[in-house]
């Protein structure tokens, strides 16, 4: 609340004489929905050109911003081809840069690939993935970045021979320190996302991830036009092994520098089987989408979990560094924890995200959508 106290039009908006309102009161943005009636009768191209723009800038400027038009007229949203990579006997779609989800998550699966974790015991499977986690997240501090500026091992990064160099690194009766990977020099070091998945009658699909960064992004309301300002800025490296809010670590290729798009974890994915949607997914959680999302594709394809399943069961992240495994329920496994810490493995209790997704069922194809019990949602559909 103190963010939107901060902000006149903020708390204008939202708050009820600087409270929270209560239950039931209706929140009206009438400079909101005078900026939406100009974009839905002149298009988009509103918001990058003639008045709206000059409004946006000069509001961003007296809120000490350093917004010019030439900024808003020159940006271009950019369509890029998917990442697809291939699990067990599934094609996996995914993001593509400067979304680092797919990437990772393609990385991940590869390495898990030759492991046979359904009939691994519980301890040694959790291990498996929290090592393939652990590359991964290095692999994104030091290559990931914003295409249009920086050079990606991408190919690399996807192929399976390169997650068999990775996989051989990794052993199984102990954990690899962080520290033992080549990397980002590092710092000892923090959700405001939000992911729809949709699957029509006839089979198109999206997976949609957007975000503000923090909750509510700066908290700052563009004076006359009801839009908030996000402080998606947070998710480029500062400096070189400085953590952000998340306690994401960065390199060189994810620097600040003009132009330039910043790296995100988003990671909505679509899982295909014959050619066919058998999965749309996705989540919000920042440092731990990508593994939330890698947690829901194991449960599927792995262990044949129907996608309630999936979904409610405990989730595990590690994102190498901080170096530790985040564990959700973790005295339900006790047992298993004690043998992980026994590896070297530091185990943290944690809450992890949320996974809004649409499984079809391949023999009825019936559709069958599952809200997250750890955020409010819920399914909708015909």
């Amino acid at each position: 609340m103190d963010t939107l106290r901060k902000d006149s039009g903020a708390a204008a908006s939202f708050l009820d004489k600087g409270s929270i309102p209560k239950l039931g009161k209706v929140i009206r943005q009438p400079d909101l929905a005078r900026t939406y009636e100009l974009l839905a009768r002149d298009g988009m191209q509103a918001f990058y050109a003639g008045p709206l723009a000059r409004r946006l800038v000069e509001g961003v400027r007296k809120l000490g911003g350093i917004w010019t038009g030439k900024d808003l007229a020159d940006y271009r949203a950019i369509e890029r081809p998917p990442i697809v990579g291939h699990y067990r006997d599934a094609t996996i779609i995914s993001a593509s840069p400067p979304a680092s989800g797919g990437v990772a998550l393609v990385d991940a699966l590869n390495i898990l690939s030759e492991f046979d974790l359904e009939h691994l015991d519980s301890t040694t499977r959790k291990h498996a993935i929290i090592e393939a986690m652990r590359r991964v997240h290095r692999d994104r501090a030091v290559y990931m970045g914003d295409p249009d500026s920086v050079k990606m091992p991408i190919e690399r990064l996807i192929s399976p021979y390169y997650a068999d160099g990775q996989r051989a690194s990794i052993r199984l009766d102990r954990a690899t320190p962080s520290s033992a990977l080549p990397g980002v020099e590092t710092n000892a070091g923090g959700s405001q996302t939000t992911h729809f998945s949709i699957l029509d009658a006839d089979g198109n699909r999206v997976a949609a991830t957007i975000t503000v960064n923090l909750g509510f992004g700066t908290g700052l309301v563009i004076p006359g036009t009801g839009i908030f300002l996000n402080n998606e800025m947070d998710d480029f490296s500062t400096k070189p092994g400085q953590p952000n809010a998340f306690q994401l670590i960065g390199g060189d290729a994810n620097a600040i520098a003009p132009g330039k798009r910043m790296l995100s974890s988003m990671t909505p994915t679509i899982v295909a089987k014959d050619g066919k949607a058998v999965l749309v997914t996705g989540s919000p959680g920042s440092r731990t989408i990508i593994n939330t999302v890698l947690c829901i594709l194991v449960n599927v394809i792995d262990f044949n979990m129907d996608i309630r399943s999936a979904i409610d069961a405990p989730r595990l992240h590690h994102s190498w560094f901080p170096d530790e495994a985040r564990f959700e329920s973790t005295a339900d496994h006790s047992q298993a924890m004690e043998q992980l810490r026994k590896m070297g493995h530091i185990i943290v209790g944690t809450r992890q995200g949320d996974a809004h997704s649409i499984w079809v069922d391949s023999k009825t194809a019936r559709y069958f959508g599952a809200a997250d019990h750890r955020i409010d949602g819920k399914a909708a559909g015909y």
